[in-house]
């Protein structure tokens, strides 16, 4: 017997094994995609980043001038060239360098960017979790009462509002009118109140409501009444049985968030003025600094696979039924 339930567990161990390197390779083949039709969108984009290069005009362009600049990045080498030389110099943590901030590298840029947008969107999606997960719960238990009726009309509310209006709208109230918050910028810790308040109340409005569905469904399961039927408490009926079970939509939903709250940033930094990385890629897109955006692009799609191959290893873990399959 103890063989059998060792080798059962083994098996399912190389299963997961097996899955978790399939989602992989699979993710890496994503990434591969998008690295190339970001390449080729942005060599289609109208504009020769060699003008960027000699500024305003000041310096007069020759011919000799500009081939020696398109030899110096590359810019002289046939597309598919360009990008596996890109390509390969990405596969060893090398990004290039930026052509408009001269001689700095894209790396160095992103690092710099970087910790603004993981804190707002962290933050953010803590304090959707920490507000959306029981008030959704307590509206599932609590069906039809006036918490119930609160909470579904917030969340549609907050579903139904676009995020650069409710932006606006904060910084005409909270910071114009009230005069309570800066309305940009991070001079101090109270400039980032407003964009991670942004950025919870649509991630709050949808968690609430998955997890209210998901609570009543799970409410209504053979497992629960059975719970009932033996005298377990309610609180216990509820915590043990019911809210296990209703997290894994929710578990699903947080992992397409982050895509969302992703590319949400990139609109609110720019309305803030925050020196993230959407800030970045906006700024870069508009200069055609190609190092930049498609390094940017890569990155953030790399982390998007990677978070939804994590979530898929949560599953297993809220739900012990997918281990077994």
């Amino acid at each position: 017997m103890i063989t059998t339930v060792q080798t059962l567990r083994f098996q399912n161990q190389t299963l997961m094994l097996l899955y978790f390197i399939r989602r992989l390779l699979q993710g890496l083949f994503i990434v591969l995609l998008v690295s190339i039709i970001t390449f080729a969108i942005m060599h289609l984009l109208p504009g020769d980043p060699v003008q960027l290069l000699l500024g305003d005009g000041k310096i007069k362009m020759t011919d000799e001038l500009r081939a020696a600049i398109h030899a110096k990045w590359g810019f002289d080498k046939p597309y598919y060239e360009q990008y596996w030389i890109w390509l390969m110099s990405l596969a060893r943590g090398d990004f290039g360098e930026s052509l408009v901030r001269r001689g700095v590298p894209v790396r160095e840029m992103i690092l710099e960017a970087a910790p603004v947008t993981a804190f707002l969107n962290i933050i953010s999606l803590l304090i959707a979790i920490a507000i959306a997960i029981p008030a959704g719960i307590i509206a599932g238990v609590r069906r039809n009462s006036w918490f119930d009726y609160a909470t579904t009309f917030s969340s549609t509310l907050g579903v139904s509002l676009p995020s650069f209006w409710v932006a606006l709208m904060a910084i005409i109230v909270f910071a114009v009118m009230l005069g309570w918050v800066p309305p940009y910028g991070l001079k101090t810790w109270r400039g980032y109140i407003l964009p991670v308040a942004v950025l919870a109340t649509e991630q709050m409005a949808v968690l609430a409501r998955v997890m209210r569905s998901a609570t009543i469904e799970t409410l209504t399961q053979d497992y629960v009444r059975t719970a009932r039927s033996k005298g377990l408490v309610e609180r216990l009926v509820i915590s043990r049985h019911a809210v296990r079970n209703a997290l894994l939509p929710v578990v699903t939903v947080i992992g397409f968030q982050v895509a969302y709250l992703l590319s949400g940033t990139i609109v609110l930094e720019t309305i803030f003025a925050l020196p993230g990385i959407g800030r970045l890629f906006i700024d870069s897109l508009g200069r055609l600094d190609y190092q930049v955006v498609q390094s940017l692009v890569v990155v953030l799609s790399a982390l998007v696979v990677f978070v939804n191959i994590l979530t898929d290893m949560v599953y297993a873990v809220v739900d012990p039924r997918i281990r077994i399959e």
